[in-house]
């Protein structure tokens, strides 16, 4: 079993995040994502992962980190919330660190309001943040992901 503090940690643009090790299903190398029609804008689209349709969420839009289009070093770090399994992209995924519960720090207490975020670890030379997937999406981002993915899947059936 894993503890709260195994942490599996991932870039974006020189910058750390993580996400809990007992989340965190698998890193894949990136593959052709393929666009959802009437999808939220944090959905870049979806991909096949051993039949399972897993939508892919452009999390540097969330960040509010510059646009890129992804190339075949990033990765897709596949993980699961309380109600689906998603993909996200990042640009590496850097390995697993192991903190105990008392260096995670309450994100309010480092930047008050910050959303996403259930806890912050210091480095000597920098801090990672440790997302929260289950609140990554709004309940209006949930509703019409799921309502393109239903719509996705007919598509395929009448085909």
């Amino acid at each position: 079993m894993n503890s709260p503090g195994q942490l599996v940690v991932f870039s974006l643009d020189e910058c750390y995040y993580a996400l809990d090790l007992s989340a965190v299903e698998r890193t894949v190398h990136m593959v052709e994502v393929t666009p959802l029609p009437q999808a939220p804008e944090i959905v870049a689209g979806v991909i096949n992962v051993q039949g399972r349709v897993i939508p892919v969420l452009n999390i540097r839009k969330r960040f509010r980190l510059p646009e890129r289009p992804a190339v075949l070093s990033d990765q897709l770090l596949i993980a699961r919330t309380e109600r689906r399994t998603m993909a996200l992209t990042v640009d590496a995924v850097c390995g697993v660190v192991e903190r105990s519960e008392q260096e995670i720090i309450e994100p309010a207490s480092v930047l008050p309001g910050i959303e996403y975020v259930k806890g912050v670890v210091k480095f000597a030379d920098g801090m990672i943040f440790i997302h929260d997937l289950d609140d990554f999406l709004s309940l209006e981002e949930e509703n019409a992901l799921e309502s393109a993915i239903g719509e996705e899947e007919t598509t395929e059936l009448q085909e």
